[in-house]
């Protein structure tokens, strides 16, 4: 059950994030074209980001981290290829969208938590 409401908060996420920046597109904003782009997403950042994290620890240690943004900007190019109805415009969108994501996903995680306290 854990596993599905996180699926549907960053579902939300994706389609908020689309929806503020021009160049990330959802075909007909749909629901579940920004499901799938979510679990897609989910299971790129457990089974590539760790292998292209490793692969790449000399750089990121010399850029004191900023490479990791670089990283997840390519997981979100390399989903845009496998989901159709989903695209993004070049690298500096996908970098972008990897930060109001992130950004967006915190926030409905916090209102999620909160939640959950006012009904305990």
């Amino acid at each position: 059950m854990k596993f599905i409401v996180k699926l549907i908060i960053s579902t939300l996420a994706v389609l908020i994030s689309s929806y503020l920046l021009p160049g990330v597109e959802i075909v007909g904003n749909s629901f579940f074209t920004a499901l799938i782009v979510a679990a897609v997403l989910a299971f790129l950042n457990a089974v590539v980001k760790p292998i292209m994290i490793i692969l790449t620890i000399p750089i990121t240690f010399v850029t004191l981290g900023f490479f990791l943004l670089v990283i997840n900007a390519c997981i979100i190019l390399i989903a845009s290829k496998l989901v159709d109805g989903f695209y993004v415009d070049g690298f500096w969108w996908a970098l972008l969208f990897s930060l109001i994501l992130s950004i967006v996903t915190s926030i409905l995680e916090s209102v999620k938590k909160r939640d959950e306290e006012h009904t305990n």
